[in-house]
């Protein structure tokens, strides 16, 4: 067994982020598109009243977005690249969430994304010295619910009906229909419709 202490300050680094270079990723759009859209974000989506899900749909739609219609958007949602970004009729996306859209993220019909949950299409390469950037879509099924606080992972599809229970990481595929929970998450039991 090693018992050497373990220094925290003097180890030499597995990576090199002077190496780091994502200059091939297309972010879809041109800086100049980007800053403005950042700048949006920042300035006028948070101050659209409560109520107003229309004007935020339409300001993404202006943006790129592919929103269907009677989706719900809160003022504090962000989105990344929201030209990245498809939502079905009659979707839901609350408080704080996070569409970190490098890459597509899609969400079905009648789908729930709850307040504080964070979709990631983009991480890094830990066996890179360089850190290189890694990026994979996100799906959602039509009528899934991301509960609150929720992690979605790069490259990760949740089938339709599936439910997320609060506080999950999800690293991999979700079947369809399926309760889920954990960290990782795991299919616990078959969610029943009662219409």
């Amino acid at each position: 067994m090693n018992t050497a202490p373990f220094s925290v300050t003097d180890t030499k680094p597995f990576v090199d982020l002077r190496k780091y270079d994502q200059s091939w990723f297309d972010r879809g759009r041109p800086g100049w598109f980007v800053l403005l859209w950042w700048f949006v974000q920042a300035i006028t989506f948070p101050l659209t009243p409560h109520p107003m899900n229309g004007l935020r749909c339409a300001i993404l739609r202006l943006f790129g977005a592919r929103i269907g219609k009677g989706v719900l958007i809160r003022p504090t949602a962000r989105f990344t690249y929201p030209w990245k970004v498809t939502i079905g009729d009659y979707s839901w996306v609350g408080d704080d969430v996070v569409l970190y859209s490098f890459e597509a993220i899609n969400i079905g019909n009648h789908s729930v994304v709850s307040q504080k949950s964070y979709l990631c299409t983009g991480s890094h390469d830990i066996h890179d010295p360089a850190f290189g950037l890694k990026t994979a879509g996100i799906t959602i099924g039509d009528g899934a619910w991301i509960a609150t606080d929720c992690f979605i992972a790069p490259g990760v599809e949740i089938g339709a009906n599936a439910v997320i229970g609060a506080r999950s990481s999800v690293f991999t595929k979700i079947p369809a229909g399926q309760v889920c929970w954990g960290s990782p998450c795991r299919p616990q039991y078959l969610r029943k419709s009662i219409s």
